[in-house]
Formats: structure tokens, sequence, C-alpha cells
């Protein structure tokens, strides 16, 4: 099918530009979001008597993007969620997550706008993309953690899985320790004396 281009649209083109698509892709995204007018010669030529209209609100919209991009560019959200001793979630952090975390904290992102290729299923601190225009992208940090203080410990570098990890290998060394010297205790119990 084709379709004229009344954005920039990734992999595709910019505005104005008459390109072919499959038939769903226009019919149930690019047509309905807005992003695109079926190409045939009613709205070739509607296009071209609302292009400059068309290109002042792309304009607009690029310019607030930009701006919204300065206080954005370098946030980091920290997310609290439960996970195992070994750092994997009970459950995952969504792009609807990142998006809900965003907007408490005063910047407003759309679900849709966030650029997470697959859940987040362990803690740590993760770089994930914003794309707040078509030609604007953004990079934001999404710290998960278990409590704030993890979130703290996690954004000064430190990798809380390997210490999660350290104190369980410190734990069994110690139980370990004491077993062994419970063993030894009761060993010599069981020996009689020979002076007895």
């Amino acid at each position: 099918m084709q379709v004229i281009l009344l954005e920039r649209v990734e992999k595709l083109g910019t505005i104005g530009d008459e390109v072919a698509v499959k038939n769903g892709f226009a019919r149930n995204f690019l047509i309905p979001q807005g992003k695109a007018l079926l190409a045939n010669d009613a709205n070739r030529a509607r296009f071209e008597r609302e292009r400059e209209a068309i290109e002042a609100r792309n304009a607009a919209a690029k310019a607030e993007a930009e701006t919204n991009s300065a206080s954005l560019d370098g946030t980091q959200l920290i997310l609290i969620r439960q996970s195992g001793d070994t750092g994997q979630l009970y459950g995952s952090v969504s792009a609807r997550d990142i998006s809900e975390a965003a907007t408490e904290a005063g910047h407003k992102i759309a679900r849709s706008q966030v650029r997470l290729d697959t859940p987040i299923k362990t803690l740590g601190v993760f770089d994930v993309g914003v794309r707040l225009h078509a030609e604007v992208d953004v990079a934001i940090q999404v710290n998960v953690a278990r409590s704030p203080e993890e979130a703290e410990r996690q954004a000064a570098g430190e990798n809380i899985i390997e210490a999660i990890a350290a104190e369980q290998n410190a734990l069994a060394d110690e139980q370990a320790g004491e077993l062994a010297e419970a063993a030894a205790e009761m060993a010599d119990q069981m020996v009689p004396d020979e002076d007895a």
C-alpha cells in the first residue's frame, strides 16, 4: 500500500515521502496514528495544500521534545522491587513501570516512548532509551534495587549481586566452621578417657 508520510517515521522516511508499506501496518498503525495518508490524488493535493502547516507542527513538536530532553537527559530513576538471593526479580520491570516512575519524578513520558527491547529481570543499573520525538532520543538510567540503600550502593558503582553472593558465601563458611567445631566437640565427648 502506498502512503504519504506526515512525519518522520524511523526506517521509512521523512515528511512528504511516498512509501510502500504493508497493508496492515498502514491500516492499523500509520493512518490511525495520523502519521500517514493513503497515497491517492486527493490526498496528494491535500498534503501539498497543508504542507507548511504540517512541517510547522512537526517543528514545534520537535522543539518541545528538545526542551524536554534537556531536563530528562541523564536522569536516574530508582525502582524498588523484590528479588531472590541471586538478584533475579520476582516479576520484571517493563516500559510501563519506567513511564510511571518518570511521571512520579516530574517527567512526562508515555509508555510508547520508552525503548525497552526486553523487560528488566535482574537487579542493577540499566541504560534505557526514550524517544520523545521521531528525531529526538535521550538516555536515562534505571536503577532497580531491593531497597533505597541498595539503590545508593548501586549508583556508587557497587555490584549488589556480587555483594549478596559474597555475604552468602561468608555466612556459609561461618556455619560450616561452627558445624565442624560442634562435630569435633561431640567426637571428643564420645571418646572414653583411658585414665578413668
